[in-house]
């Protein structure tokens, strides 16, 4: 299997790290194009994979040919690539682009469209992606294959998904991560000192995490366990409640789906 990156962005640089940490591919089964010529030397330097600055001649032979540009320049890589050969895969991670769009630009109908978030730089990502009807099944296990050393991925069928996945689990880190940096602040405000607030709140948030995972239990029942009546616990919730934390979230969520569908 021989891939070609388009673009050795942190993206592209993250998945070129987990498909070779999970051993789905070795360096000399990858190219990465890029317009950097510091980005390419970097990449060689780490991974030993090759690099080059033409994004034509990178996909020449490539099974699969990953998108990982920024979408302004989208068009002009379509252009450069444009009519892969019809046994060539392409998958796109370029935020925004359409299945429909890729097709036009690319003048190639076996394409997947994938939404990875942030976590897949350590292989802990969640990644949400679709298909167009041409793709053949043994190109989505492919994608399936690739997309999963990145961490947990969903197929879907239908592409409309991946907007909402977008606002969810695609933003959903930054929601995460002002959440634990408002729990170590409070910690530090009540008295803690800040390495040991962190410390605590990162292993209790990672600790819930895998409790809903692994337990399988609703999060509402696993919150009722932690909460005693008349408890500690309890105030803060009220608190919370007061301040509207779960309407919050939710509206946060919608108002960012909205974005996503008008990009």
């Amino acid at each position: 299997m021989r891939i070609a990156f388009i673009g050795g962005g942190a993206m592209g640089e993250a998945m070129v790290k987990c498909l070779l940490t999970k051993k789905v591919a070795v360096p000399q089964d990858m190219v990465v194009s890029d317009i950097s010529p510091v980005r390419r030397e970097l990449l060689s330097k780490e991974y030993g994979v090759s690099t080059l600055a033409d994004n034509r001649k990178a996909v020449t032979n490539a099974d699969l040919i990953i998108l990982a540009v920024k979408p302004q320049n989208l068009p002009q890589v379509m252009e450069e690539i444009k009519t892969p050969s019809p046994e060539q895969l392409v998958l796109s991670i370029v935020a925004g682009a359409t299945l429909s769009s890729l097709c036009r630009g690319l003048n190639h109908s076996s394409i997947i469209r994938a939404m990875p978030n942030m976590p897949a730089q350590i292989g802990e990502g969640m990644t949400i992606w679709a298909a167009t009807a041409e793709t053949e099944q043994k190109q989505k296990e492919l994608a399936r294959t690739v997309l999963g050393a990145l961490g947990k991925e969903i197929y879907v069928t239908d592409e409309k998904y991946l907007g909402m996945a977008t606002a969810l689990s695609g933003s959903g880190p930054a929601y995460v991560f002002l959440f634990i940096e408002a729990l170590v602040d409070a910690g530090v405000h009540i008295g803690l000192p800040r390495d040991m607030a962190q410390e605590l709140v990162i292993q209790t948030v990672l600790g819930s995490t895998r409790t809903v995972e692994k337990t399988g239990k609703h999060p509402a029942d696993l919150r009722n366990m932690v909460t005693s009546p008349g408890g500690t616990t309890t105030e803060a919730l009220l608190q919370l409640e007061k301040g509207r934390f779960r309407s919050l979230i939710l509206e946060a969520v919608a108002a960012a789906c909205k974005k996503a569908e008008r990009l």
